[in-house]
């Protein structure tokens, strides 16, 4: 017990510090904000969809939605069923059990509705490609509206691409 605490006292603090608001940050929220305000009216309603990923772009949707960038605080929730959301923010190549899973999800959706493809397996189908247990990216099985690459995409560009499909709404 002795050895281990000497050596915790030898190694110290290894933890990376906590992130940094930049500008950038700063305008990206106040735009996003903005955005749903003026398309919404009210909060934007996001479902977020695992479609068969590897729950990477999980972490990050949750750090986006944690204390430091907290979406919350922007107008942007996240709800429990398609029919009270207004955007789907899908993850993963389309796995062959979850296509009818997405479609249902899909047409459950109110009109108007947005589709955001999360990480390069939602853009692309990233290393899974299409096989006969993958469809692929999520354009093969329903309209992607804003792509937003990245293996896993940061928070930032996870907002970015929110805020992209929230100012494309007509």
């Amino acid at each position: 017990m002795y050895q281990l605490l000497r050596q915790i006292a030898r190694t110290g603090i290894v933890t990376e510090p906590a992130p940094q608001a930049d500008e950038s940050l700063r305008q990206i929220e106040q735009r996003l904000s903005e955005a749903v305000l003026k398309h919404f009216g009210r909060s934007l309603a996001i479902r977020h969809v695992d479609a068969g990923s590897c729950n990477g772009c999980e972490l990050e949707i949750h750090a986006a939605n944690g204390p430091h960038y907290n979406l919350e605080r922007l107008g942007v929730r996240f709800v429990a069923s398609p029919r009270h959301a207004d955007l789907l923010l899908v993850t993963g190549p389309v796995s062959r059990h979850m296509e009818t899973a997405l479609r249902r999800t899909y047409d459950a959706t109110p009109e108007p509705k947005l589709v955001v493809a999360i990480g390069d397996c939602g853009c692309t189908g990233g290393i899974f490609g299409e096989s006969y247990a993958s469809c692929g990216r999520v354009a093969n099985v329903i309209p992607v509206d804003v792509a937003v690459p990245g293996c896993p995409p940061t928070p930032v560009a996870i907002m970015q691409g929110i805020l992209t499909a929230a100012t494309s709404r007509s």
